[in-house]
């Protein structure tokens, strides 16, 4: 995938709800998850000898690395000066940095389960090999990072900002009543100032008025929240987030990237968890836009990489047991005849199902995909939460806003499912498997940080805390690493 065309997977999260538009299979249920194993790469031990690099060599090495570092958000701090005198030493560093900017700092053991996304293996020592033979290190780092335009605009997006800190950050804001138009005083003064540091398009006095408006909206915006052009409570608090943990957030997606392979397939279902925002690719054009509902915290949604091989068209839902126990048990109990009228059965005596129709919790349609966590995208009867700007509120699987458009899209081409014939298999009410002709790879990702198509950085919420765990762990491996390089 070529920086050019990676742009637009990371323009997509922000493009709003576009509107639009195999054999048949009868099945009383659709069947399992088939569970995946992550495979994890192996730490690669070098076959080939270390190659003996210059003094020239060494020197250029040596500079690379202590400026890489910082560029690539393996570190929050500068490292410590290369020795250029140590040359096997510094071979091993860069082969190690190599390993971190490519595939990712993280050890097996760093990884949560639900981070269901894993760095394909990766031995930096035959290029780097053949690059000290033909004397061009710097092309070969150059190479190294995820070839994508969205890690490229972290990376840029991740300079400036520390920059920013560097400066002093900003200045909290102070807790007040809501800022809107016509309001004067040191609060929009201090506004103006910190809406600046960010925006170089704020003036840096003057009251509330409609620019300003305007400035607080585009912000809103950058943030993910309703844009109102009012100061309320949620906007002061995306404001008051400090800059060096701005810097953190920019180097965990950056890492994310890394998990990636290094070309994404062409025609995809990329799924923003943390912005709860699904966009369909085809040629690597984003095709078709919709909000989503996602995990809420403690059901997260995990991000994992599969390919969707089914529509079913009026599924039943198996409930987890987990939300029998925990909620449709207690409601029976408090309100007998509440499974009943909610077209719930008990199946075996202890499981339960409910059927397909328009009470369903999976709605009307339900994508199928292999993985180990048992989620899939689905409809919905529950509309009311797409209109929020806040859409964390699922059990772990995708909710979709627009499910009849994705299904004629994906079964689009097939003669036994024109948009019609889905139509008639939907009110029919019999549970359908309509298997895809062609197969498409679908991502659940976690972006929290992202550059627009003008280079301005975009952040969302971090609901899950995996920004702040992840980037722990990159310091911490990091750090570990020049210890042991000592």
């Amino acid at each position: 995938m070529t920086r050019s065309i990676a742009t637009v997977a990371t323009i997509a999260l922000l493009l709003p709800a576009m509107p639009a538009a195999a054999q048949v299979t009868q099945v009383p249920v659709p069947p399992s998850a088939v569970p995946q194993v992550a495979v994890t790469p192996p730490v690669v031990t070098p076959t080939l000898p270390l190659p003996q690099i210059s003094e020239a060599q060494a020197t250029q090495l040596a500079a690379l690395l202590a400026k890489d570092t910082t560029t690539q958000g393996l570190a929050l701090a500068t490292p410590r000066p290369m020795d250029a005198a140590a040359r096997d030493q510094l071979v091993r560093d860069a082969l190690d940095h190599a390993r971190a900017v490519h595939a990712g700092r993280l050890a097996e053991s760093d990884f949560q389960r639900d981070w269901g996304l894993r760095p394909p293996v990766f031995d930096p020592l035959p290029g780097f090999t053949d690059a000290v033979r033909r004397d061009r290190i710097t092309a070969w780092f150059a190479a190294l990072p995820p070839p994508y335009s969205g890690y490229d605009g972290l990376k840029a997006g991740l300079a400036r900002y520390r920059g920013i800190a560097a400066d002093g950050g900003w200045a909290q804001l102070a807790a007040g009543p809501d800022l809107g138009m016509g309001a004067t005083g040191v609060r929009v003064a201090a506004l103006r100032k910190r809406l600046a540091v960010e925006d170089p398009d704020v003036a840096t006095s003057g009251a509330y008025d409609l620019k300003l408006v305007e400035a607080v909206r585009r912000a809103q915006r950058r943030y993910g929240l309703n844009p109102t052009g009012i100061v309320s409570t949620q906007t002061l608090a995306a404001l008051n987030v400090p800059a060096t943990a701005r810097v953190r957030q920019i180097m965990a997606n950056m890492e994310r990237w890394r998990w990636l392979p290094q070309q994404l397939p062409r025609d995809r279902i990329q799924v923003n968890i943390a912005a709860a925002v699904l966009t369909v690719f085809d040629g690597d054009q984003p095709v078709m836009s919709m909000r989503a509902v996602t995990g809420r915290p403690g059901d997260e949604t995990p991000m994992l990489s599969s390919t969707i091989h089914s529509v079913v068209i009026n599924p039943p839902w198996n409930v987890p047991t987990s939300i029998a126990t925990k909620e449709l048990w207690p409601k029976e109990k408090k309100s007998p005849g509440y499974l009943r009228r909610n077209g719930f059965r008990v199946i075996d005596g202890t499981r339960l199902q409910q059927a397909a129709g328009d009470q369903s919790a999976l709605g009307r349609y339900k994508f199928d995909f292999d993985n180990a966590f048992a989620v899939y995208l689905h409809d919905t009867p529950s509309r009311a939460k797409f209109a929020s700007f806040s859409r964390l509120a699922s059990h772990g699987c995708v909710r979709l806003e627009k499910p009849a458009d994705l299904a004629e899209l994906l079964l689009k081409g097939d003669p036994a499912w024109t948009p019609e014939g889905i139509a008639a298999a939907v009110d029919k009410g019999n549970t359908v498997r309509a298997r895809l002709t062609k197969p498409v790879a679908v991502y659940l990702l976690y972006w929290t940080a992202f550059a627009s198509g003008n280079g301005q950085m975009n952040f969302r919420d971090d609901p899950y805390q995996w920004d702040a765990t992840l980037a722990a762990k990159i310091e911490a491996r990091t750090a570990s690493q020049m210890v042991a390089a000592r």
